[in-house]
């Protein structure tokens, strides 16, 4: 994903009902944009990171010609979605659509 195609989809998905908050971190865990408080970027990103490379690893393990693309974790709080690439990773807080 191209910087500037992040950028739009940065800005979009910060207007959607529900959303909480959108990260954009590094490789290295380090928040590059963020639409949340410091306190609550350093822990989702603490979180979220070491899980994400934990995972990543997981699929490579079980088949090396395949990627991570996306991860859904779902309370009854909240949903985080996190969408890891090449260079950055992007994480959305938001309210859970009710089923």
């Amino acid at each position: 994903m191209a910087v500037n195609e992040a950028e739009e989809t940065f800005k979009r998905l910060a207007t959607l009902p529900g959303v909480q908050g959108i990260i954009v971190m590094n490789n290295d865990g380090i928040p590059i944009r963020t639409t949340l408080p410091q306190n609550k970027t350093a822990l989702y990103v603490g979180l979220i990171h070491g899980l994400a490379v934990k995972t990543k690893s997981a699929i490579k393990e079980m088949d090396h010609q395949n990627d991570l693309t996306f991860i859904r974790l779902r309370s009854h709080k909240d949903e985080v979605l996190i969408a890891p690439d090449k260079e950055f990773t992007m994480i959305v807080i938001q309210k859970p659509a009710i089923q």
